[in-house]
């Protein structure tokens, strides 16, 4: 699909509706511009949302690691080495 876009004052550029529609793209997603040899590339931009954790919030969970370490390390018992593991008979 073509469409002729049109730059306004402010740099602003607007998509027809059946080109958005095509795409599937909706109010506030973002594109990302990139230069080519042909051209000016448009393609939708992926985003995901970032959590930002307080160092409150990090202690709590290396302490739950801690606490799931020390739960592991008493229910799965060291290996034996090689030459002393029993043999089903």
């Amino acid at each position: 699909m073509r469409a002729t876009l049109t730059i306004n004052s402010r740099g602003v550029v607007t998509l027809p509706a059946k080109l958005r529609q095509a795409m599937g793209l909706k109010t506030d997603d973002q594109l990302i511009a990139e230069t080519t040899a042909e051209g000016l590339l448009l393609r939708p931009a992926v985003t995901m949302p970032v959590e930002l954790y307080t160092e409150a919030r990090v202690r709590e969970f290396d302490a739950g690691e801690a606490d799931l370490a020390a739960l592991l390390a008493r229910k799965v018992p060291a290996a034996l080495p090689a030459g002393r593991r029993k043999r089903k008979t």
